[in-house]
Order: C-alpha cells, then structure tokens, then sequence
C-alpha cells in the first residue's frame, strides 16, 4: 500500500429497484405496482444483484491498496477530495461525467457493472479488472486520457464544471430571453435555450441538434451538412442556440460558435424566474439564471484525467 496516497474513493449510484422502494416506502409494494402494470419486476431486481455484486468485487479488489470509501453520487458536490485520492466510479457513463465535473486532476477510473446491459464510452473497465488497473494507478503507472471541461461563472462567484454540456435557458425549455456577447458582438435572443458543448460532448445533445439541421438541409435540397467531431482533450468549446426566434427585439445571428481560450462568450439574463444553468443534463445541480445576472462560458483551467 502506498502510504502517500489518501485513500480510494467508490462512487455508486441508486439503482432502479431502490428508487422504485423509496417512492412506494417497500419492496413488495413496487413490486404490485409494476406488475399490475404487466412490467417485469424480475428485471429490476436482476439489474440491482448484478449491480451490488459488481460494486462488492470493486471493493474486495481494492482493499489492499488503501483505505476505502464509499459514496453515493448525491453526496459528490459536497465531497472534499484529497489531492492524492483514486476515485472509481461505478455505474454508466453519466456517473462518471457527474464524477469527473468535481475533481481537480485526481485520476478517475470507469468501471462497467453489467456489460450485458449497458455499453459507454467512459467505462472501459470491468469489474474484475480492478485488481490490475488499481495497483498501476497507486503507482502512477497508467494510461489516460485528458478530457476538456467548460466553466460557467456567475458574476456573483458561483461556479459550475462541465464534462459534456452545459444548457443555459429555462428550466422548462419553453422560451428563454437573454443577451448574448460572443467576441464584442452583442444580440438580443429569444430561443429555447444554448447548448455548449465540450469535445467530448459533441457526441451527446450537440449531435442531436445537428441530426435536425442536416435533416432540414436535406429536406431543402441544401446538401449534406458536415458533422463536426472533436477529440475530448481539443482546448474548446461548441455552442449553439436551439430555436431561435427573429423579431422586432430579439436577432439570429449568433446561433453557433466555438469557444477558445482567446474567444469571449457572456450572458445576461432577461428571465424573471425559472432561468437556470445545468451542466450535463442533471437539473439539480444547477445555478439560477435570472434577471440581471451575468455569466461567462470559458474552457476550464483544469481537465479531467480518466484512465483507461
């Protein structure tokens, strides 16, 4: 063990079959209620042994390596992570995004708890393998890839990361009203709400957004709009505006842009309430964006480190 490291810390989420308990306060209770339906409870209760019993491994195999502990990901915004700490998480590919937002250079590694189930670009790791990759991050030992993480600023001091996107409109996604200042150039917007995407991110609501302009072009005999990829450590940004609408006081010229280091990208809000800004599709963990308030997209000063 190596008595310079911290310790290791396992992220892990609430599976289904848990959710399901906490809404209808017993096991048996969900399970009426899903089979009333004609829902296979089975499933639910396979998933959460399959989940438990990989989560089990991951600990058992991490034991000798350092002190361990375990957290659920509704406690990571408030987790103190040391600088020397091993964070696993273990669950899909949105976990480990909600991870990898709250660290500041410590190594995160992916792991898949049931492969039969789900697939992701973040889990290259199974269960098992936890006894070979542990000891070589303990040691500094590994491969990673860096990934390029967005920074929303309020004005007032507050601070959000992003892995994959940020959204910044109303939490309903019905019409948000905001200024918008991308390199000196100013317009009032009316729209559903700006996707800024990361490298990594281009892959996530970005392309969805892209799916519906290539689907347009086509439809108008336009050609075929390139889809634009970036790798996850490319230093930038990409944002673009959902549905933005023309009118006597709101324009459409800025609807897509790339944000650099030397690039400037602000908002001010004109939403008397229910404007928000959330990163990586987690509504909870968000900031309000309301009247008056100024924000600044940027590329953050720090990356994420996965290993893999």
């Amino acid at each position: 063990m190596d008595r310079g490291m911290n310790k290791i810390i396992i992220v892990k989420r609430k599976t289904r079959l848990e959710d399901l308990k906490k809404r209808y306060n017993t096991i048996e209770q969900a399970r009426f209620y899903v089979e009333h339906l004609g829902a296979d409870f089975g499933d639910y209760e396979l998933e959460h042994n399959n989940y438990y019993c990989a989560l089990k491994k991951v600990h058992e195999l991490a034991q000798p390596y350092a002190r361990i502990q375990e957290i659920d990901r509704e406690y990571v915004p408030n987790m103190i992570f040391g600088a020397k700490d091993i964070i696993i998480a273990v669950g899909q590919d949105g976990l480990v995004a909600n991870v990898m937002k709250y660290l500041d250079g410590q190594p995160l590694i992916g792991i898949n708890p049931d492969t039969k189930r789900w697939s992701g670009e973040l889990l290259p790791f199974e269960p098992e393998d936890a006894c070979r990759i542990i000891p070589k991050v303990v040691k500094g030992e590994f491969d990673e890839r860096k990934v390029t993480m967005g920074k929303a600023e309020t004005k007032d001091g507050q601070i959000l990361y992003a892995v994959n996107d940020f959204f910044v409109g109303i939490n309903n996604h019905t019409s948000a009203r905001y200024h918008m200042c991308y390199n000196g150039i100013v317009e009032n917007q009316s729209s559903s709400g700006v996707i800024i995407s990361t490298g990594l991110g281009m892959t996530g609501w970005h392309k969805s957004v892209m799916a519906e302009l290539r689907g347009m072009a086509k439809a108008f005999k336009l050609g075929d709009v390139p889809e634009p990829s970036y790798s996850w450590d490319c230093g930038q940004l990409t944002f673009q505006v959902r549905e933005p609408y023309p009118s006597k006081f709101t324009q459409t010229g800025l609807v897509y842009g790339r944000v650099t280091a030397k690039d400037s990208l602000t908002f001010v809000s004109g939403m008397p309430e229910n404007g928000v800004v959330f990163s990586d599709g987690i509504l909870e963990d968000s900031i309000d964006f309301n009247s008056g308030m100024e924000l600044k997209i940027s590329v953050a000063d720090r990356e994420g480190r996965l290993v893999v």
